[in-house]
């Protein structure tokens, strides 16, 4: 590996130490989610409280 791909991984784990790469199943469920929030098909968390009553 090139040195200066270990340093920028090494940034990205210092930024996110969580930092993962998503499997092609998840990146399908992301774009979906994605197309279905571009187009206004979600719920905000407001309403859902609202509903509660809370």
């Amino acid at each position: 590996m090139s040195p200066i791909y270990e340093m920028v991984k090494r940034f990205i784990l210092a930024w996110d130490p969580d930092f993962t790469k998503v499997t092609p199943e998840e990146r399908e469920r992301m774009e979906i989610a994605e197309k279905e929030i571009e187009n206004g098909e979600y719920v905000s968390e407001n309403e859902i409280w609202k509903q509660l009553g809370i």
